[in-house]
């Protein structure tokens, strides 16, 4: 385990390492102890002096010893108490007993019957000395849980599926007492579930000095893309006995936002080569300036043949042109999910969405995630869109992450198809209440040639724009 620690403060001029605002503390502690001290001096020779019967001497006495004493009262306490942190007060520390504590409880409750019935000194004692032990416990299990500090330091991006490594920190901020055998969970929200949790298991610090701090590297593993928060974490031990386990709530406000897997499926693959060979055909020919002359290959178009060049020499030659736009690509992703229902369009959480539906659009957002990121190692020239975010066209590196936390956040939206014969001819994608919100924002597309794009959609083919088909590659959520 990986841990650093902050050496621990002498004894020898102790004072000297204290903050300013400490040091004066300290300062006003030591001057009321002299003070009272002195004060209290003087009340014993007052208490001598009216035994001897000299009562001038017996009241000059007494009124210093109660003037010391309330100058302590009126300056020195209440710049004490306003540098006293109360905090301890407010934690919030629950209790669980644990299998050997009832086995402890049972044996004391065999020794209350014992003694009471018999009598016996001896078993009172012993008696004495088991609950002393729970009292002891728990003033000593307290000291161990205040005065500790926790930290959570997480990676900046988080994919889904890949292992990160983030780091715990505990920072015992006592001046003379040590924590032991504590361990760190990360505490549940009573309206989340446990797979939302950041931290899912215990982290132990066997040991913390006072002053000091550890740190220990954990390993953290995230199944599903999405935010995942943790309210708060507990600090729990069993120290020193073992009977009861307490757990100290400390609150927080983390917050990290998972993004897709972008490890390579056997659907990128298959993608791949055909998303390749239409980027190559798209992209030769673009130009209008002659690069080169080459043999023909059966995957060339026949409008690209030299039929001059290719007469004299005997063989099929292509041109091949100056490419103006090279690797510059939209990658488009359109979140309406057909459903076989009617109504008007609805957004619902893929979770309440059916099995078929949310699995295909988990597929669906993996895919464009792998696209995104090929393409990003690549260093290509990339536009992100969906209907409600664009990024705009930049080098992949300026804009990859917030194409990547777009697709970590972005939830299907349910598009009811209705019938085309009840609906008056409206078409498959269309109903009566719904005027087309995923048509329209592909329709906007179609003017865009220039640039080549990738589209994700659920949309049927036969209501795509012709103009689109030219410059575009589809890729069909529904038969993902």
């Amino acid at each position: 385990m990986n841990s650093v620690a902050i050496p621990p403060k002498s004894a020898t001029g102790a004072l000297r390492f204290l903050r300013p605002r400490e040091r004066s503390a300290w300062r006003n502690f030591i001057l009321a102890l002299t003070v009272l001290a002195v004060a209290m001096a003087v009340a014993l020779v007052s208490a001598a002096a009216a035994q001897q019967g000299r009562v001038a001497l017996a009241a000059v006495t007494t009124a210093i010893a109660l003037g010391l004493a309330a100058w302590v009262a009126i300056t020195i306490v209440p710049a004490m108490a306003r540098r006293t942190s109360l905090r301890w007060i407010a934690y919030q520390i629950d209790y669980r007993l644990t299998r050997d504590g009832v086995i402890y409880l049972g044996a004391i409750f065999v020794l209350v019957l014992a003694a009471v019935n018999t009598g016996n000194n001896l078993l009172f004692l012993i008696l004495a000395c088991s609950l002393a032990g729970i009292l002891i416990s728990g003033v000593l299990s307290r000291v161990v849980l205040t005065g500790v500090n926790l930290k959570l330091d997480l990676p900046e991006h988080i994919f889904a599926g890949q292992p990160v490594l983030a780091e715990l920190a505990l920072r015992n901020e006592k001046l003379f007492w040590p924590s032991f055998s504590l361990r760190v969970v990360g505490e549940p929200a009573k309206d989340a579930s446990a797979e939302s949790n950041i931290l899912s298991r215990p982290v132990f610090f066997p040991y913390l000095a006072r002053g000091s701090s550890a740190v220990q590297k954990v390993e953290l593993r995230f199944a599903r893309r999405g935010v995942y928060r943790q309210d708060s974490f507990g600090i729990r031990t069993r120290f020193p006995f073992g009977f009861f386990e307490k757990t100290r709530r400390v609150s927080s406000d983390v917050s990290i936002t998972v993004y897709p897997r972008v490890e390579p499926t056997e659907q990128f693959y298959e993608v791949l080569p055909l998303l390749s060979g239409e980027m190559a055909s798209y992209f030769r020919g673009r130009g209008h300036e002659l690069h080169s002359l080459r043999n023909y290959q059966p995957a060339d178009s026949a409008r690209f043949v030299d039929w001059k060049v290719s007469a004299k020499s005997g063989r099929l030659m292509v041109r091949e042109f100056a490419r103006e736009d090279e690797r510059r690509l939209m990658l488009v992703l359109d979140p309406a999910i057909a459903s076989p229902r009617s109504g008007s369009l609805m957004r619902r959480p893929s979770a309440s969405l059916p099995i078929e539906y949310a699995g295909r659009f988990e597929r669906a957002v993996s895919l464009a995630a792998c696209i995104a990121w090929h393409f990003y190692e690549l260093g290509s020239v990339m536009q992100f869109r969906t209907p409600s975010f664009t990024t705009p066209l930049a080098p992949a590196g300026e804009i990859i992450y917030d194409a990547l936390r777009e697709l970590a956040l972005v939830q299907p939206l349910l598009h009811p198809i209705a019938d085309p014969k009840a609906l008056g001819g409206l078409g498959p994608s269309k109903s009566a209440d719904d005027s087309g919100t995923s048509d329209v924002f592909l329709d906007s597309l179609a003017a865009e040639t220039e640039i080549f794009k990738i589209i994700l959609t659920a949309r049927p083919q036969r209501t795509i724009p012709t103009s689109l088909w030219s410059s575009s590659y589809f890729l069909f959520i529904d038969q993902l």
